[in-house]
């Protein structure tokens, strides 16, 4: 049962890719969603916790699946369709704590990503809340690998952290490549400050490691800020 249950994940990235290639890309996310709806399938009062432990993996596959039709070329879309699979296999089945931060980590990478790929002309208002709902989003779910009791706190603050990031950097929306700076500048804080939080419960944190921590995640920041060209990008 394990086994078809494991060839059953590997299969659907094919699905989805097969209807991007075909044009039918409304049907892949469409599957995507209907592929959860285990989520409904309980009493009411269990949806909000149910919906915020699957969310994750939701942001990965509908992104994945807007990635494969933004691609210009097909080995870009068999790329993110590998990918898809070692999620599926590999990553979203992982139970243990370093297992959970990937995936909380991916997640808010795949969110953000397909965001300002797919909309960066979206309505500013629109931007921030879909910013706020994937950093949130992620927070709780690395919170949860630890008896945090300010769990909801913690991912409220990161997420109004995220929506206020979004609205100052939305104004003269920058892209390196085809990763806009917003997505950069919180991948980044995000990976430090989630690995901080992982040494420390672990007790592997000591203070020469919190500096050298903290100096990389100013350093970059401070190099994205300064080198990076601010004229005539007002938008």
């Amino acid at each position: 049962a394990h086994i078809f249950h494991m060839l059953l994940s590997a299969v659907l990235p094919i699905v989805l890719y097969v209807l991007v290639r075909i044009s039918f890309f409304q049907v892949a996310i469409t599957i995507v969603l209907i592929s959860k709806w285990r989520m409904l399938a309980v009493r009411p009062r269990f949806w909000p916790a149910i919906v915020r432990a699957n969310a994750v993996d939701v942001l990965v596959n509908v992104a994945s699946v807007l990635f494969m039709n933004q691609a210009h070329t097909m080995w870009l879309q068999l790329f993110w369709m590998g990918l898809l699979i070692v999620w599926q296999v590999v990553v979203k089945p992982s139970k243990t704590t370093f297992g959970v931060s990937s995936q909380a980590l991916a997640g808010q990478i795949y969110g953000l990503g397909a965001l300002f790929v797919t909309w960066p002309a979206a309505p500013l208002l629109n931007l921030v809340v879909a910013a706020w709902g994937v950093c949130y989003l992620s927070a709780r779910h690395f919170l949860a690998n630890f008896d945090e009791p300010y769990a909801p706190l913690y991912a409220n603050v990161w997420g109004y952290f995220a929506a206020a990031l979004v609205w100052i950097s939305a104004h003269w929306l920058l892209y390196y490549g085809v990763v806009s700076q917003p997505v950069l500048l919180l991948s980044v804080l995000g990976f430090g400050l989630g690995g901080l939080y992982y040494l420390q419960e672990a007790d592997k944190l000591s203070d020469f490691l919190r500096k050298q921590i903290v100096l990389i995640m100013i350093a970059i920041v401070v190099v994205v800020f300064v080198f990076s060209d601010w004229g005539s990008k007002i938008v």
